[in-house]
């Protein structure tokens, strides 16, 4: 399935609660086809990175259990 502009300008973007109004976080949204994409809140007009929701869902299990902490 491709990912087309007016796919990318209705998804619903959010980003996290706790990244407060510093603007220094990422967004998210659901896309069709069980895809996900990621997109930097600074560069909102540059293309998103897409993934699978599997892949999404394991790198949030991934931040919960804390593998990427530094």
């Amino acid at each position: 399935m491709e990912v087309t502009q007016d796919l990318l300008d209705d998804a619903a973007w959010r980003k996290a609660t706790r990244s407060g109004d510093s603007g220094d976080c990422i967004e998210v949204a659901p896309l069709a086809g069980g895809r996900v994409g990621i997109r930097d809140s600074e560069h909102p007009e540059q293309p998103p990175y897409i993934v699978s929701a599997s892949v999404w869902n394991a790198f949030i299990d991934g931040a919960k259990k804390g593998e990427f902490d530094f």
